[in-house]
């Protein structure tokens, strides 16, 4: 059966006919005597916590996303793997464990040390679906004991020989590669130091990639100019290099790597990203290799940039996963070419009417070839003349297309006829044509999506010591199951004494776990403060940021010294004084519904607070920076909220609107994912306003704004002809704030913006997902 977008045209005996080439859009000479750099594959990277739920996914749907990731001829059949070498400090979406997390663990290593997390699992399961496979390594951050908390220091590159021998020694892994510091500005003589260290451990087969820099080739400069640095170095890698090197990097010597990049998502755009970037790397950069982040999207979705990697799976409770079109792009390549190849620099270019093209031979099998082809950029067909010079193989060519409705598809052969044959390739697909077989689509189906279990509750009694408890999701500090002090069975507990060396601020230890879904319910747990220090309940954590403040969510707090505290956020909003030595266990307790917030301690009522900022979130656990035990932890729905909204539903204008899609009524709809947005331009003096339709009494107002552009506000209702103030307010530089005031009766109520951040029109303009009215006294 014909291809629906490619056809065969049988030319005159001849290479690279004039009147060939005036009937394409473009010709192109496939000639093997071009040889350009060696393919180095394709690649993903597993780091800051990116992969944590995928290791509780029950069977058989743990293995089939492995399988749509690593297993060749079934989906994206990488080529290289990159994991963390963990440092007990977050690194993104949450902390992955260090294999030495004390000085003492350093000197002493043991065997359980190396079962930590989920890197060697992920790195084992890589290896038995595809020997093959490279594995490259790199840190985030280190414990805080390393170099008297210089990561730059012997300690460090200590630190990378040993996890490097673990690996080979308990998993029966080598390593490829070991890059400096993820991120950071590099250390020239560090450098040079980390290869003597792993020398001088036995380890000169690991290459050292430098120096893991966002779109930075500076080492280059340093290379050409210093012998032993050039010595010490065998890749250049840098980080989102958008296809471009530097000639100093190109004509260097040394082999370039996009060490990290990707566009952060998997959707079908996301796809069309991936295909350029792999191309287009090697065209503009001569990079020879890219490692994309993540490898599979496997945190929850309110934690920093969801939805990373070219596969969902964040449901280990359902089994639930999402191979997404992104998974195609890498299979384009990675299906079609193994590291080792070489691309054909006669074949490897710009289309005219947009797109790209490679050009990959196989040397050891010499008459086969692929050709990868994206059109991401094209408007219309094109017609591409592919010319194979010197009699060079004439074998049929298979072709595999994927575009927006068709994910990684066979089309008809194309057998060359005089060394010729014409493509007419479609705008926004991607395209392999190869000589070579054993290309595959896996065809596993997952079951289907379901929300986190509620009620909820873990014992930890079930697992090994030292092991993660399942779902839960460690954000600052380690959440390990062990024994419990006082003999009685197993709890969690956080293991980490102090602050590490950190790749960015972030707050005190903590876990999350549940659905972004959940309302009203209580969180519970028996707790253990070891020696001195604090310990936390969470609940409605609705994102987390990636810097050093709180979760957005409530907080009950309580220290060794008695005190208990409870935020939003860092919002105080209750505090006291108990009895809760440490070393003792505690129960604590924090209940959620509607805007009651209740703290219960050893089973006595704390107090209560009435508060609007959360409205749905995960629970949680933490503590300070000690070591603190949790047991008996249990989530369980409670009864919903008994003060109504005034203003959801009703009739709301404003002053003026960006658009229909963000027209007044969407801010009292009920949906947080909606908004209301003033018009371009305008700014201070915009107002929104709702009517109930009758007079009502109400004396809280509570708003969710986007972006926290507004920071000054007037709460007005009308008296006859005017409107009158009934409070007026500051933000703080806050997304959601409340507005409290003596009760009133009125049948309309107006927010008047008095300043927003800024004066851009396009940024600063106000713009609220929720504005909610209620009558605190009816409670």
């Amino acid at each position: 059966m014909p291809a629906r977008s490619l056809y065969l045209a049988l030319l005159l005996p001849a290479l690279c006919a004039p009147v060939a080439a005036r009937a394409a859009d473009q010709a192109v000479t496939i000639d093997p005597k071009s040889q350009g750099r060696v393919f180095e594959g394709l690649g993903a990277l597993s780091a800051g916590a990116s992969s944590r739920l995928l290791l509780d996914y029950p069977e058989p749907e743990r293995s089939q996303v492995l399988d749509f990731l690593f297993k060749p001829g079934c989906g994206a059949a990488l080529q290289h793997l990159k994991v963390e070498i963990g440092g007990d400090v977050n690194s993104t979406d949450g902390t992955e464990p260090s294999h030495a997390r004390t000085r003492e663990e350093f000197d002493h290593p043991q065997p359980e040390y190396y079962q930590r997390g989920y890197e060697w699992w992920l790195m084992r399961e890589a290896k038995q679906r595809n020997p093959q496979i490279m594995l490259d390594v790199l840190q985030w951050g280190a414990p805080g004991w390393i170099g008297g908390h210089k990561f730059y220091s012997q300690d460090n590159a200590d630190f990378i020989a040993l996890f490097i021998h673990g690996a080979q020694k308990y998993h029966d892994l080598a390593i490829d590669s070991c890059g400096i510091w993820n991120e950071k500005p590099y250390d020239v003589n560090w450098i040079k130091l980390l290869r003597k260290t792993l020398d001088r451990s036995g380890l000169k087969p690991v290459e050292i990639v430098a120096a893991d820099e966002i779109n930075q080739w500076t080492i280059a400069d340093r290379i050409r100019a210093d012998p032993a640095l050039a010595a010490a170095v065998a890749v250049i890698g840098s980080h989102y290099p958008q296809a471009k090197s530097t000639p100093v990097a190109m004509a260097g010597g040394k082999r370039l790597w996009s060490s990290e990049d990707g566009p952060w998502r998997g959707d079908w755009p996301a796809a069309c990203i991936l295909a350029k970037t792999f191309n287009r790397n090697y065209i503009q950069g001569k990079m020879t290799k890219t490692v994309i982040w993540s490898l599979v999207s496997s945190y929850y979705d309110i934690l920093p940039l969801p939805n990373s990697g070219p596969m969902k799976a964040l449901q280990p409770w359902s089994g639930h996963y999402e191979v997404q079109p992104a998974i195609w792009a890498i299979a384009h390549t990675t299906q079609f070419a193994q590291p080792g190849w070489r691309y054909l620099d006669s074949a490897c270019g710009l289309l005219k009417g947009g797109g790209s093209f490679v050009t990959l031979h196989c040397p050891q099998t010499p008459d086969d070839y692929s050709v990868i082809v994206e059109t991401a950029d094209a408007k219309a067909p094109q017609t591409i003349t592919f010319c194979v010079a010197g009699g060079f193989s004439t074998k049929p060519l298979h072709v595999w297309r994927t575009n927006e409705r068709s994910h990684f598809e066979r089309l008809a052969d194309i057998p060359p006829t005089a060394g010729q044959f014409i493509v007419t390739l479609e705008p926004r697909a991607i395209y392999s044509l190869t000589t070579t077989a054993g290309q595959g689509k896996g065809a596993a189906r997952p079951r289907p999506a379901a929300e986190f279990p509620c009620p909820y509750a873990d014992d930890f009694e079930s697992y090994a010591p030292g092991k993660y408890a399942r779902y839960f999701s460690d954000q600052a500090g380690v959440f390990a199951v062990a024994k419990r002090p006082d003999g009685r069975g197993q709890c969690l507990r956080q293991v980490v004494p102090e602050k590490g060396i950190e790749w960015q601020p972030m707050f005190e230890p903590y876990t999350i776990l549940g659905s972004a879904k959940w309302q009203d319910y209580e969180v519970a747990a028996d707790v253990s403060i070891e020696h001195s220090g604090s310990v936390s309940l969470f609940g409605r954590i609705s994102t987390i940021d990636q810097n050093a403040d709180p979760p957005h969510g409530y907080i009950l707090s309580v220290n060794s010294g008695g005190r208990w505290t409870l935020r939003a956020c860092k919002a105080l909003l209750a505090e006291g004084q108990v009895a809760f030595p440490a070393d003792h266990w505690h129960k604590l307790r924090l209940r959620m519904a509607g805007p009651r917030i209740a703290v219960s301690i050893d089973g006595k009522n704390a107090g209560t607070v009435l508060d609007f900022a959360y409205r749905h979130g995960l629970a949680g656990l933490g503590s300070g920076w000690n070591c603190a035990a949790f047991d008996d932890f249990a989530v369980r729905p409670l009864a919903g909220a008994t003060l109504p909204n005034l203003a959801q539903g009703k009739r709301a204008t404003a002053s003026s609107q960006w658009s229909d899609q963000y027209a007044a009524r969407f801010a009292v709809d009920g949906d947080d994912n909606t908004r209301w947005n003033s018009a371009a331009g305008k700014l201070a003096g915009e107002w929104l306003q709702v009517d109930f339709g009758r007079k009502i009494q109400f004396d809280l107002v509570s708003v969710r704004q986007f972006d926290a552009r507004i920071t000054k506000y007037t709460i007005q209702y009308p008296d006859g002809d005017r409107w009158l103030d009934a409070v007026s307010g500051d933000t703080r530089g806050q997304a959601s704030w409340t507005a409290k005031f003596a009760p009133l009766a009125a049948e309309k109520i107006r927010l008047l913006v008095v300043a927003v951040r800024g004066d851009r029109a396009e940024s600063d303009t106000p713009s609220i997902c929720e504005l909610e009215v209620y009558d605190t006294a009816a409670r």
